[in-house]
């Protein structure tokens, strides 16, 4: 009522006026008065919660990494037997990104934690002792139990401090500390929320590590041989705290920094946890999960919820994780609980699995007599950077291709190809047969994989590989070396692929040990049959028609959006990801398979687990290409048809996968626009050759990963071209997904995706 009279209001003073401007004119206008006196100014507008100038504070919060604390240690009491004080500023950004005192917090959570010098012969030479935690609220009561008090001073909004009123010291305050210590101190804000009064979903934490008898921040702890860095080159970095962005327990601690405060050597498991396999002490802990499904093949010992994990690089490799910088390779002294996390076959009481002489051991004063120094130290033992090393010793290099019209069958041309092999450095020469490095032909062989990557280069630099143009693949073994260490194959292949631009290039890898390629039976190799080092070799281009060669987009870094180093982050290596099939590092390798001319899928279908946990349910959805785009897609989303490692379940989630589902950034480059100009895919692919047909590549790589009806509905709405209707050509129109899903636009696929 009061609305509707508020416009009656408004709609008579409007006709009034324009009453009044009906009227003739009255007379001229009179001359202009003087200027009035200033008013007083008016006074300024307050906050309501704290009569501050408003806009000098923030009470709500845009997302967790806004908010920042500030602990001057000169100013606090948190350890010892002294008198506990808190003392600390939080301020968070406003809606401009200005820093600004956070006012309002009415609980928040004290961890402490000492870094402790062992004295003893049993685990680390440094380890993480909890103190601790201490609640402090508005109230002085958490719940029904005593809380320090924490007061905001009214006069400097954001300071607060926190007092202990009850008798006895509070928990963290423990008397026999060593305050010459390095502490850590973390501070958890609770009640927290946005301007629409949701609760922030991320936990609000903050660190400090110091020294509490000096002051001194910023100390080295001594313990901290993982970096957050390294934790995110798998599970991503958080847009909201810039965290490691996808931890699931306890609802992400989001920080290394943060897991030491409950996972150190005090928190161990109850004797059924344990039976079960679990270990909660950081370094075990983190060891046994990311082990998981080798572990619990190998020698079993793992909880079933770890037991899923598929680590995506080798396990040996302890600095993918671990710092090498000085002060920081504490990781290298082993420790018979940090061992254990992984060995989970070893029983020390017994001896049983610890060498082939079974030798038991009571503490870990012996550990360091093995394993210090020699094969047996832990960076010896697990072939730290020996694969990267080691990938040299066999190098391939294509240094010709040419064509002429076969002498045999003029229907086709007789392709000629040059190469170069060095084997542990020395050239392949007088007249070397490698059939004998072929694992294929000769299980104690050299090499695992005998192939070579080899096909046509289309003007638009698509690639098909002459095994789907009716040619066959030729064999590396297969070639006759000179005394000039040239090696050199004939074979005659269909004029029309035996013409224009080829690719030429190898996949092949072998055995090593000790600094030298080896036979693959050979006792105690270092990568045999099930990890072999793939060859050092590039994938060439040659025009056998003399002209010049096209280069495959693949090999073109302005069409593609993805980044090999970025894939190596979390796999170490493409070498190792494609595990013994394929020798591969680069794009280009994978091209022979995974292209968009080659039709068909290994893995066609999709398919959950249900809810036992162990049954493959079809959903019906199937796909019927394997171009790189999609099949990397479909396998880090878990839309596969058997568990690859990373398997989705029936209520949508997926395990396996570290990162984020929606953190394009994980793979594509940082700035990389997917879509051109002509709102196709930025590689310049119009097409995806399917069973049956070929379909548009833009609605097929999102089908990848968004496998519902409504998307396949959606894209077809677009103008998609999908497998279920595949068309006849490969000229097919490009879809309108960029119109509105092109980065910047309204619903950009940045909008609802990671991208950076």
């Amino acid at each position: 009522m009061m609305k509707n009279h508020n416009k009656s209001l408004l709609a008579l003073v409007l006709l009034g006026m324009l009453g009044l401007s009906a009227c003739g004119s009255d007379g001229k206008d009179g001359a202009n008065g003087a200027p009035g006196t200033p008013g007083t100014p008016g006074t300024p507008g307050t906050d309501g919660q704290n009569g501050t100038d408003a806009g000098s504070v923030v009470s709500t919060v845009y997302k967790a990494g806004d908010v920042t604390f500030t602990i001057n240690p000169a100013e606090n009491t948190l350890a010892g037997s002294g008198t506990f004080t808190l003392k600390f500023k939080a301020e968070a950004k406003n809606q401009a990104g200005q820093e600004k005192p956070l006012t309002g917090l009415n609980k928040v959570r004290v961890y402490s934690a000492t870094a402790v010098t062992n004295t003893t012969a049993d685990g680390p030479a440094v380890y993480w002792k909890s103190n601790g935690s201490l609640y402090c609220t508005d109230t002085g009561l958490n719940g029904s139990s005593n809380a320090c008090t924490l007061v905001e001073d009214p006069a400097n909004p954001g300071s607060y401090t926190g007092t202990w009123t009850y008798d006895g010291a509070p928990s963290i305050m423990v008397a026999d500390d060593n305050l010459n210590a390095p502490h850590r101190i973390m501070i958890y804000a609770y009640n927290v929320t946005d301007a629409d009064g949701v609760a922030i979903s991320d936990k609000i934490l903050s660190n400090l590590t110091y020294i509490p008898a000096t002051g001194e921040t910023g100390v080295a702890s001594g313990k901290d041989t993982v970096a957050d860095a390294a934790c995110k080159q798998c599970h991503g970095e958080s847009t909201t705290t810039g965290n490691i962005a996808n931890i699931s327990a306890h609802h992400n601690y989001q920080s290394v920094t943060n897991c030491i405060q409950c996972h150190n050597p005090g928190r161990q498991p109850n004797a059924e946890q344990a039976a079960e396999g679990y270990v909660f002490d950081l370094p075990a802990m983190i060891h046994r999960i990311h082990g998981g499904a080798h572990i619990a093949a190998y020698s079993g010992g793992v909880p079933a919820e770890w037991a899923e994990i598929n680590y995506p690089a080798p396990l040996y490799e302890c600095t993918v994780c671990h710092s090498t910088e000085e002060g920081k390779t504490s990781w290298e002294t082993p420790n018979r609980a940090a061992c254990q996390g992984c060995h989970t076959g070893v029983n020390f009481e017994t001896g049983v699995g610890h060498s082939e002489f079974d030798l038991a051991q009571a503490d870990d004063s012996q550990c360091a007599a093995c394993h210090s120094t020699g094969a047996l130290a832990p960076i010896n033992a697990h072939k730290v950077g020996k694969r990267a090393e080691y990938a040299s010793l066999v190098t391939v290099d294509f240094t010709n291709a040419t064509a002429a019209v076969s002498t045999i069958d003029p229907t086709k041309n007789t392709v000629t190809l040059t190469v170069k092999v060095s084997v542990n450095g020395a050239p392949v020469t007088n007249g070397a047969d490698l059939t004998a490095y072929n694992a294929t032909t000769n299980p104690t062989g050299k090499f695992m994989k005998d192939g070579l990557i080899i096909g046509t280069v289309a003007a638009n630099g698509e690639v098909t590989a002459w095994s789907d143009e009716g040619g066959s693949t030729p064999k590396l073994s297969a070639f006759a070396f000179g005394s000039d260490g040239v090696g050199t194959l004939s074979v005659d292949v269909p004029a029309a692929i035996g013409a224009g631009t080829l690719y030429v290039g190898t996949e092949d890898n072998f055995c090593a040990k000790d600094g030298a390629a080896v036979a693959c039976g050979t006792e105690g190799v270092q990568f045999g049959t099930t990890d072999p080092v793939g060859v050092t070799s590039t994938v060439k281009f040659f025009n056998v028609d003399g002209g010049t060669a096209v280069t495959a987009r693949f090999a073109d870094p302005t069409r593609i959006t993805v980044a090999e180093a970025k894939c190596e982050a979390c796999h170490s290596s493409l070498d190792y990801a494609k595990g013994y099939r394929h020798g591969v590092y680069t794009f280009d390798q994978c091209m022979q398979c995974h292209n968009n001319t080659h039709p068909g899928s290994g893995h066609g279908a999709v398919s959950y687990l249900d809810d036992d946990g162990t049954t493959l349910v079809p959903t019906g959805i199937t796909f019927a290409n394997r171009d790189l785009v999609t099949v990397a897609h479909r396998l880090h989303s878990g839309n596969f048809a058997e568990a690859e490692g990373i398997v989705l379940h029936k209520d949508g989630s997926v395990t396996g996968f570290p990162g984020l589902a929606n953190d394009c950034s994980v793979c594509h480059k940082d700035g990389a626009q997917l879509f051109a100009a002509d709102g196709g895919l930025t590689s310049g692919k119009r097409a995806i050759a399917v069973t049956g047909g070929f379909v548009t590549p833009v609605a097929e790589s999102c089908r990848s990963c968004h496998t519902s009806a409504s998307a396949l509905a959606h894209f077809k709405s677009n103008g998609a071209t999908t497998s279920d209707a595949p068309d006849s050509t490969a000229d097919l129109p490009v879809e309108s997904c960029s119109t509105c899903h092109a980065q910047g636009k309204s619903y950009g696929i940045d909008k609802f995706h990671i991208m950076k």
